[in-house]
């Protein structure tokens, strides 16, 4: 099983926010990451980097570098990352098997 799968979707607007913020897609990452917060107790971040720590792991999926920091690792083992686009689209959406309680917006979970 892959750590964290990206879809189609998420690829595509993941390429376009990097090129768009002066990352290189097929050189830099995406990091992921999990903090304590949000109404559900948990809840995720998403930013972009050039630089991978020394505790970081890497993973690839459908061309995307994704880096996740040790902590976060086990919270977010199993999941897909998404967007939903459109009107009422949320943007990026983590589909997390281990969530036990999600939150509505969908960026907050516990387990």
């Amino acid at each position: 099983m892959l750590m964290i799968q990206v879809s189609e979707t998420a690829k595509k607007k993941v390429i376009d926010l990097m090129t768009e913020g002066g990352f290189d897609a097929s050189k830099d990452f995406v990091r992921v990451g999990v903090k304590s917060g949000g109404c559900s107790g948990l809840s995720y971040e998403l930013d972009f980097d050039k630089e991978m720590g020394e505790t970081d792991k890497v993973f690839e999926d459908n061309e995307v570098r994704i880096i996740v920091d040790k902590k976060s690792f086990l919270y977010l083992v199993g999941t897909t990352l998404e967007y939903s686009g459109g009107l009422n689209g949320k943007g990026f959406v983590f589909n997390n098997p281990n969530a036990q309680r999600t939150c509505g917006c969908g960026e907050s979970f516990s387990l």
